[in-house]
């Protein structure tokens, strides 16, 4: 029977007991095997002499290792917590839900000097906490900006003091059978793992379980494991051609990675102003890709495909066709990059946008504009309407008595009769801190929630909110 494809994300914490004894005992061999196994292992007969090596490279410091040290400081390692409930019978209490604490794992891979960090969807699904691990050893809380699960991908966010490193970003559309590439992740917690395999398959379409189905992996030879999810796959030359999901159960050296194509696109729909936070530049992307040579490095740019109608772009000289060379100071070469140039901007903003076109550079001017899905009706009064509060933010200093880890909330001045927040028993004076997966510090961050393309499937909506000093959750409904 053909066992399921696994991702490589959480894991129960009981499992490091299982590994530690593992690594102690050696695996198959009982305490006492294992000692007669190691007291009678032999030396060699006599030592090795180096003129026994004199035809043996002494070169240790590889094209790898040079790559390795160059890209390690853009991937971070995930630490994540979420409560499981399950039903146990009590004799005098009949039967209780008991909660259970499950530590998970998994990687991630810098796509923003500011913080912004893409991982798979599964390693963030359904947490509580969320903190990342820095190569220098530094642990920084995150939260969830952006979700898409049917990539199995997921924008996440830590707030740095100084730019982190990121990678560079090559094609999964010229990959090599047999080609070498590297693995590196947070392997069953061990920070920063190492690992390397080859090309095995070019595009394999494979089934997790009757729900989750993935097309166009990546298949390696790469040893990974439980915590590699959402880390990075790069090629020789040190670009990243792919983003380690899944392996296949009961086999070896059988990984799946999804190609950093699909990734770029993606992740710059989740790092979109549009999607973000309601507002649109106009420009809709196009992503090229080409190589000069097999062995030169990738050529990446980023064109207009087109504009949309009545936006901002559509009517300060954009042509479809040009290539975006600039946004803001952010020099660009993927979709990703465009969106970067817009990222942390307010309604109004204007943005410089350097085009070539033909021979010709021109610089041009963006404003950023409310999306027109929702100019017709008050952010505020949509809010109400489908959820039967009225809203106010406030600040970090409101709520990081209860938590410092909290960046601030909205607090309510208003509970209609009868309405959705009624029937979920929030009250005049809660602070509501979040939704779902995500933070509520601002509208927007409502809005988000509240309008997100996949609300059916988690509709009412979980709402974490403070009352008395507490933290305390209730379901939302959230009307059409």
């Amino acid at each position: 029977m053909t066992q399921p494809a696994l991702p490589v994300g959480r894991y129960p914490a009981s499992l490091f007991a299982n590994i530690a004894q593992k690594l102690v005992l050696g695996v198959g061999l009982t305490a006492g095997a294992a000692a007669g196994y190691f007291a009678t292992a032999q030396l060699p007969a006599s030592p090795t002499r180096a003129a026994d090596l004199s035809n043996v490279s002494s070169k240790r410091r590889d094209g790898l290792v040079d790559i390795v040290e160059k890209v390690k400081a853009a991937v971070v390692n995930i630490h994540s917590e979420r409560t499981l409930t399950h039903n146990v019978d009590d004799p005098l209490r009949g039967s209780l839900i008991q909660p259970q604490r499950v530590k998970g794992m998994g990687t991630g891979i810098v796509l923003d000097p500011r913080g912004y960090i893409v991982t798979n969807f599964h390693v963030i699904d359904e947490i509580q906490s969320l903190r990342v691990g820095l190569v220098d050893g530094r642990q920084l809380s995150a939260r969830i900006l952006a979700t898409d699960k049917k990539a199995d991908l997921a924008l996440i966010k830590i707030d740095v003091t100084s730019p982190l490193p990121t990678v560079p970003l090559g094609t999964a559309t010229d990959l090599l059978d047999a080609e070498q590439v590297i693995a590196i992740g947070n392997a069953f917690g061990y920070e920063h793992t190492v690992s390397i395999g080859n090309i095995a398959f070019k595009s394999r379409d494979v089934s997790l379980n009757k729900e989750i189905s993935y097309q166009g992996l990546i298949q390696t030879t790469a040893p990974i494991n439980p915590g590699n999810s959402g880390g990075p796959l790069f090629n020789k030359k040190g670009e990243l051609v792919g983003v380690n999901v899944a392996i296949r159960a009961g086999a070896q050296n059988i990984a799946f990675a999804i190609p950093v194509d699909t990734m770029i696109e993606r992740a710059a729909d989740m790092l979109s102003s549009r999607k973000r936070a309601g507002l649109r530049h106009g420009l809709i992307l196009k992503d090229k890709v080409d190589r000069l040579t097999e062995e030169s490095p990738v050529r990446r740019v980023v064109a207009i495909d087109r504009l949309e109608a009545n936006s901002s772009a559509a009517s300060s000289g954009f042509l479809a066709g040009d290539v975006i060379e600039r946004v803001g100071d952010i020099e660009t070469r993927t979709s990703i990059d465009v969106e970067r140039g817009f990222l942390e901007r307010v309604a109004g903003s204007k943005v410089s946008v350097t085009v070539r076109r033909a021979a010709e550079t021109i610089e041009l001017h963006v404003v950023l504009q409310s999306d027109e899905t929702r100019a017709s009706v008050v952010p505020g009064d949509a809010i109400s309407r489908r959820t039967g509060l009225k809203m106010l933010p406030v600040g970090r200093e409101i709520v990081s008595k209860v938590d410092a880890q909290l960046r601030g909330g909205m607090s309510i001045v208003e509970v209609g009769v009868g309405t959705q927040a009624a029937k979920a028993g929030l009250q005049k004076g809660d602070v509501i801190i979040g939704f779902h997966q995500w933070e509520a510090v601002n509208i927007d961050n409502v809005l988000f929630a509240i309008n997100h393309k996949d609300l059916a499937t988690f509709n009412p909506i979980k709402t974490f909110f403070l009352r008395d000093g507490k933290v305390r959750e209730t379901q939302l409904g959230i009307a059409e």
